[in-house]
C-alpha cells in the first residue's frame, strides 16, 4: 500500500484516546505522514473517510471482553463508496486506569468514561469503590478525562496512562480492567488496494433468505473450499424483524483464486454481500 499522498487520518478522539494510540501505531507501521483528525463519534470517522477521497480512518472494531463494536460494523456497511474497506488491523492491550484531579481515591463518588471502558471495569467499580458510586457515559475515554475539568474533585475518569499525561491527571489506580488480558482490535480503513502477504484475513458481510438451511448453504461453501472461518457474528439488519446480517472473517486474501471462486459462489446463495477487506492477519 502506498500512503504517500494521504493528507488526513481520522480517528475517534479527542487526543490520547485508545484510537489515537492505535492511529500512532498504524502511522508508524505503514509510514503514514498525515494530518490527524480527531472526531467525536465512530460514525463520523467512517463518514469522513467516505466523503474525503484518499483519506484514512481508525476504528475500534472488537474487544476481547465486550465483543464486536456494533457501531463500527454497522457504519462500514453504509459507505457511499463501495471500495472503503479494512486495510490493516492492530490488537492493542488495554490497561485502564482510574484518573482524577485529586490524589485521594476515597473521595471519589462519580466515574465517567466511554461505555465500553465502564463495562470492562465493572468488578473494580462494584467491589473496590464506595457502594454509592455513580457512573456517567462519555463519547471516549479521552473525552471523559477532558470533562473532569468541568466537574468537582469527586469525579474520576477511566483512561490510559497517556490520557493522564495529556490531561495532567493523577493515576489513582492502574490496571483496573476486570480481565487483565483485555485486548481491543482496531482497523485502518480507506479506499486502497492491499497486497497479498501470505498471512492474510478477509472480512465480508452477507444476508440470506429467512428460511431453513439458508445459512448452512453459505457455510458449506467455506467447507468445500477448505477455507478456515475464524469469526462469525450476526447483527439485525435494521430493515425488518428476523432479518440479520452476518459478519464473517476467514483466512486468506481475496486475490487468491480459491477465495475469489468461493466469493462468487457465496453471491449466488445470499441476498446481500459486501466485501469488507483483505489484510494482514495479527
Amino acid at each position: 500500500m502506498n500512503f504517500n499522498d494521504v493528507q488526513n487520518i481520522a480517528y475517534l478522539g479527542p487526543s490520547a484516546s485508545f484510537s489515537d494510540m492505535a492511529k500512532d501505531y498504524f502511522c508508524e507501521k505503514h509510514k503514514i505522514n498525515a494530518y490527524p483528525t480527531p472526531l467525536p463519534a465512530i460514525r463520523q470517522v467512517v463518514e469522513y473517510v467516505d466523503n474525503n477521497p484518499g483519506s484514512l480512518g481508525v476504528l475500534p472494531v472488537e474487544n476481547s471482553i465486550e465483543g464486536t463494536v456494533r457501531e463500527a460494523l454497522d457504519n462500514l456497511l453504509l459507505t457511499g463508496n463501495p471500495n472503503i474497506r479494512i486495510l490493516s488491523e492492530y490488537i492493542m492491550p488495554v490497561n485502564h486506569c482510574l484518573l482524577a484531579r485529586t490524589t485521594e481515591i476515597s473521595g471519589i463518588s462519580n466515574i465517567i468514561s466511554h461505555p465500553q471502558a465502564l463495562a470492562q471495569c465493572q468488578n473494580f467499580i462494584h467491589n473496590e469503590m464506595p457502594g454509592n458510586i455513580s457512573t456517567a457515559e462519555a463519547s471516549s475515554t479521552a473525552e471523559a478525562a477532558r470533562l473532569l475539568q468541568n466537574y468537582n474533585l469527586t469525579y474520576a475518569a477511566i483512561g490510559s496512562e497517556k490520557t493522564a499525561e495529556i490531561y495532567m491527571l493523577n493515576i489513582l489506580k492502574e490496571n483496573i480492567n476486570d480481565d487483565k488480558t483485555n485486548r481491543t482490535r482496531f482497523a485502518l480503513i480507506g479506499d486502497f488496494e492491499t497486497p497479498v502477504t501470505g498471512h492474510d484475513k478477509t472480512s465480508i458481510a452477507f444476508s440470506t433468505e429467512n428460511k431453513p438451511g439458508a445459512l448452512l448453504k453459505v457455510l458449506e461453501i467455506f467447507l468445500k473450499n477448505k477455507i478456515n472461518l475464524s469469526h462469525i457474528v450476526s447483527r439485525p439488519s435494521k430493515k425488518t424483524l428476523k432479518d440479520y446480517i452476518f459478519f464473517v472473517n476467514f483466512d486468506g486474501h481475496i486475490k487468491n483464486p480459491c477465495l475469489l471462486k468461493a466469493f462468487d459462489e457465496i453471491k449466488s446463495k445470499t441476498t446481500y454481500l459486501k466485501f469488507l477487506g483483505s489484510y494482514e492477519r495479527k
